[in-house]
């Protein structure tokens, strides 16, 4: 598994580690209005998949911000932000932040998104949420980019993430 910090503190994740060429693992997450997404209802296009801790934390809040401004930049790219943020708080947080150009999405439910990926939290504070990572996902199902961030408390490269979507 990478290696990941919480403000320097090692944290211990629970999953798969995925790689660049892997296939993208299915998925079922649940939509702000309690509606399932699929990996394969996705498909057909490439998609940047940003998963973060908790929309109400200040550099999820930035780094969806972020991706919702690109998104409108990004022909032929979906933008999923995952969490284990509740759906309702999701909608109320998307709402307030007028954040409309991503998807915002949530592993409440199972944390099974969190294990295929390698991203959910097994102890600490942050226990059952998911560390800060990035998947591109081409239209094949194909992992183009993967970026486990080291450092939960700090953004991901964001250049290397639209060069690997516009790619």
């Amino acid at each position: 598994m990478p290696q990941v910090t919480l403000k320097g503190n090692p944290v211990e994740l629970s999953g798969t580690e995925l790689k660049a060429g892997d296939k993208a693992p299915d998925f079922t997450l649940q939509t702000n209005g309690l509606e399932d997404v699929t990996l394969a209802s996705t498909a057909g296009k490439t998609r940047i998949i940003a998963t973060v801790p908790s929309l109400d934390t200040s550099v999820c809040h930035a780094e969806t911000k972020r991706f919702n401004d690109e998104a409108a930049q990004l022909d032929g790219v979906d933008i999923l932000v995952v969490s284990t943020d509740l759906p309702f708080g999701q909608k109320r947080w998307c709402g307030a932040e007028d954040v409309d150009k991503v998807q915002c999405l949530s592993d409440h439910r199972t944390g099974a998104f969190g294990e295929a990926y390698g991203v959910l939290i097994k102890s600490g504070p942050l226990e059952r949420c998911l560390t800060r990572a990035i998947f591109v996902v081409g239209p094949d199902d194909t992992l183009k980019h993967v970026e486990y961030c080291s450092e939960i408390a700090e953004h991901p490269d964001y250049d290397a993430v639209l060069a690997a979507a516009k790619g």
